[in-house]
C-alpha cells in the first residue's frame, strides 16, 4: 500500500505550527537578551557634566600627573559619561623593585615569602597576568560586606552581634581573653575588634606591617587571632585587614561553602560578571582582604549596584536594608571628617562642602565613590604603590565634581 499522502491542509497547519515554535523560540531569544545587562553611554552634558572639564583631569592623567592611573569611569544617573583607559608598562617599570621586594621578602619570610603577595610582581600587580582583570585590593573588603548581607538575607547568619567565636571551633586557645570573647560580627564589620594591630605606620612592601606579615605568614588565621587586645572590642577603630579574613572564615561555616562559590552563585552571576580572579590564602580560605581581581567595567558593575540600593534590573540582590547598614557613619576613624561603615569609607565634607561621599578604596588607587548628592558613581583603578606624589579619594571626587553644571 502506497504511503498515504499529507492533505494541504494538514501542510499547512504543519507550516503553521512550525512558525510559531519559531516565533516563540525567537521570543524567548529576545527576552533574555533583554534582560542582558547593557551599559547606557550618554553625553556628559547629556546628563549635566562639562565634558571638557573632564578631558582636561583626562589629559592629566595621561601626562603622569597623578602617578599611575589605569582607568577611569564617570557614571551619572546610571550612563557611562566619561571613560577612559591608560597603558602602562608595570614590567618595565617594576624591573628593579620587583627583585629587590623578592629579596627583602626572602630575607624576612624564607620559604614563606608569597609572590602572590610582592606588591611589584607585574605577574600579579595591578593586573592578574596579562588579563584585563584588575586588582581591587581592599575594596575586596567591601564586596565581602555585600556578600555577608546576602548571607543574612537568605537566612544563613542570624545576627551580626553574634560572637565570633563560634565560629572558629579549632582555635579555642586564641579566645582565653575574655575581650576577645566578646568580639562580635559587627565589631569586624567597623574595624572596632580591639585587637592589636598595626598596618598604617609602615608601607604595605615593609615587614614590619601586620597585614604584610599576615600575608607572608604560612597560617593567616593563626596569626590575626593570635593577637593580643588592646582595647575593648567596639571602643575604636583602628583598621585591620586581618579581620575581614576573619569574615571570610565566618561565611564559609556559615554557608557551607567557599565565598568565591558563594559570590558567585549569589552576587557574580546576578551582575553578568563571569570573569574574575579570587586569591586564596594558605589556610584554603578565599582572601577577603584584597584577593579579588575583575575587569573596570564589572567593577563599575559593583558600584552601581551599591549606588542604587541593591536593586539591579527591577530585582533585589542585596537589600535595601543592609546597604543602609553599611553606608551608615558608624564609627569615627583617625582621619578628619571620615567615619567608617561595614567595610566601606563615608566622607563628610567632599568639596568643602557639607556633601557625603560614599568609598570602596583599595591600595595603590582602587577606588569606587559614590556621590548621592550628584548622582555620581566614579571608578578609577591605579597602581600608585611607587614613592610618587597620588590622589586622595577626595581630591579626585572634588576634581568631578567641579564638572557638574548644576550645582
Amino acid at each position: 500500500m502506497p504511503p498515504k499522502t499529507k492533505s494541504r491542509f494538514d501542510l499547512i497547519s504543519n507550516l503553521k505550527a512550525l512558525v510559531l515554535f519559531i516565533l516563540l523560540c525567537t521570543t524567548n531569544m529576545f527576552t533574555n537578551a533583554s534582560e542582558k545587562f547593557s551599559w547606557q553611554i550618554a553625553t556628559p552634558e547629556s546628563k549635566g557634566l562639562d565634558s571638557k572639564i573632564l578631558r582636561n583631569l583626562h589629559k592629566e592623567f595621561e601626562e603622569l600627573k597623578h602617578g599611575y592611573i589605569n582607568s577611569f569611569i564617570v557614571i551619572k544617573r546610571n550612563a557611562i559619561v566619561f571613560e577612559e583607559y591608560y597603558d602602562i608598562d608595570y614590567a618595565e617599570l617594576t624591573k628593579d623593585k620587583k627583585d629587590e621586594q623578592i629579596r627583602i621578602l626572602e630575607k624576612n619570610y624564607g620559604v614563606h615569602a608569597n609572590p602572590m603577595y610582592n606588591y611589584f610582581n607585574p605577574e600579579w600587580h595591578p593586573y592578574y597576568k596579562d588579563t584585563d582583570l584588575h586588582t581591587i585590593q581592599s575594596v575586596t573588603k567591601s564586596v565581602t560586606s555585600a556578600l555577608l548581607g546576602i548571607a543574612i538575607d537568605k537566612g544563613y547568619i542570624s545576627d551580626i552581634d553574634s560572637k565570633i567565636v563560634d565560629f572558629f571551633p579549632d582555635y579555642a586557645s586564641n579566645f582565653k581573653d575574655k575581650k576577645k570573647q566578646s568580639i562580635t560580627i559587627r565589631n569586624l564589620l567597623i574595624m572596632s575588634s580591639g585587637m592589636k594591630w598595626d598596618e598604617s605606620t609602615h608601607a604595605y612592601t615593609d615587614p614590619r606591617n601586620d597585614a604584610a606579615n599576615m600575608e607572608n605568614s604560612e597560617f593567616w588565621l593563626e596569626y590575626i587571632l593570635s593577637a593580643s587586645m588592646d582595647s575593648a572590642p567596639g571602643d575604636e577603630f583602628n583598621y585591620n585587614s586581618g579581620i575581614t579574613i576573619l569574615l571570610s572564615q565566618i561565611l564559609e561555616q556559615a554557608t557551607g561553602t567557599s565565598v568565591e562559590s558563594f559570590a558567585k552563585k549569589y552576587l557574580f552571576s546576578q551582575l553578568g560578571i563571569d570573569k574574575f580572579f579570587w586569591k586564596k590564602i594558605p589556610d584554603g580560605l578565599t582572601d577577603t582582604e584584597s584577593g579579588l581581581y575583575i575587569s573596570a567595567r564589572d567593577f563599575a558593575k559593583i558600584g552601581l549596584l551599591f549606588a542604587n540600593k541593591g536593586q539591579w534590573m527591577g530585582k533585589e540582590i542585596i537589600s535595601e536594608d543592609w546597604i543602609n547598614e553599611i553606608m551608615a557613619p558608624t564609627i569615627l576613624t583617625n582621619y578628619p571628617n571620615t567615619y567608617y561603615g561595614f567595610q566601606w569609607w563615608l566622607y563628610s565634607d567632599v568639596d568643602n562642602k557639607e556633601i557625603w561621599m560614599q568609598a570602596g578604596i583599595g591600595y595603590g588607587g582602587q577606588h569606587i565613590l559614590i556621590i548621592p548628592k550628584y548622582d555620581l558613581l566614579l571608578i578609577f583603578n591605579g597602581w600608585n604603590v611607587f614613592d610618587i606624589e597620588r590622589p586622595t579619594s577626595e581630591y579626585l571626587a572634588e576634581r568631578v565634581i567641579d564638572a557638574v553644571i548644576e550645582h
